[in-house]
């Protein structure tokens, strides 16, 4: 796990990925930081990391487009399948490497409110707690992208997939407030989240009669529950949407709060996409 971890992370100093990766993020960030804190005197080093949430969606597709799809273009996976080390520490040893490219801009990040407090008033706890959550929240998308990029060849695919996904879970909350909340219109929404979720059962496995019996499990279910408890449907959108919007956790960290719930719901995220990438990986070896 060690040389594959080295190994990527060399790859992406000698491809100047890492440190275009690494440049466009902190000149964002330390444009914010200036023109914030700095030029505006706000002593809450938070206000800054909440204004460039957005900025995650944008650059971690930059580095997670590769890890696996360039992999697999090129037919190197075969030697990673083939290879002595396990799969989980070949894909850990990965995402240590995309941890550590994402952690240095983090830890240089961590000297803003050290200078604002020695120049000025500010609140380290909550500041660092904010840089706390903004890394565990660019760890979980980065476990994401890794993901999506081990299901295509193309780089560019896995970018585009990468940012369309991110994106939707940033705006999650604010797109269920615009959707219907009658028990008819959910069940109906439910009904298209199951299709998508045996949509992606079928990517991942290629097995059409576990598909099918996924799709007819879940819609059955579905319709089981109008019939006799439609009330379970009340508020379930808002519930289903709180779950998947992986930005709405780290409003916690942005206020001082070390909220055990988000770091648990942050590693969780980081886990179950860690496991799914393992379990693709794994699928192609016995294809």
């Amino acid at each position: 796990m060690t040389a594959i971890y080295k190994k990527e992370l060399k790859a992406y100093f000698t491809s100047m990925i890492g440190c275009v990766f690494l440049a466009i993020m902190l000149i964002i960030i330390g444009i914010y930081f200036f023109v914030v804190n700095l030029l505006s005197m706000v002593s809450d080093f938070s206000v800054t990391l909440n204004a460039i949430t957005f900025l995650i969606i944008l650059i971690i597709p930059i580095i997670t487009m590769r890890i696996l799809a360039e992999e697999n273009r090129q037919k190197t996976d075969q030697l990673l399948l083939t290879s002595p080390v396990s799969i989980g520490k070949i894909v850990m040893g990965k995402y240590l490497a995309l941890i550590t490219l994402f952690g240095i801009g983090m830890v240089i990040i961590c000297a803003y409110p050290a200078i604002m407090k020695m120049y000025g008033e500010a609140d380290l706890g909550e500041a660092y707690s904010s840089i706390l959550g903004f890394f565990l929240m660019g760890a979980s998308y980065i476990a994401i992208g890794m993901f999506i990029s081990s299901l295509t060849e193309s780089q560019v695919i896995a970018a585009v997939i990468s940012f369309i996904v991110m994106i939707f879970t940033y705006i999650m909350t604010n797109l269920t407030n615009l959707l219907p909340t009658d028990n008819v219109s959910v069940w109906v929404i439910m009904g298209v989240i199951v299709a998508v979720i045996s949509a992606i059962a079928h990517l991942m496995m290629h097995k059409v009669a576990v598909t099918a019996g996924i799709f007819v499990a879940g819609e059955a279910a579905c319709a089981v529950v109008y019939f006799v408890e439609p009330s379970l449907y009340d508020g379930l959108i808002n519930n289903i949407a709180g779950w998947f919007s992986v930005v709405d956790r780290y409003r916690d960290f942005s206020l001082g709060i070390m909220n055990v719930t988000s770091l648990v719901y942050y590693l969780s995220v980081i886990f179950v996409f860690l496991f799914l990438t393992v379990m693709r990986i794994k699928k192609k070896r016995w294809s």
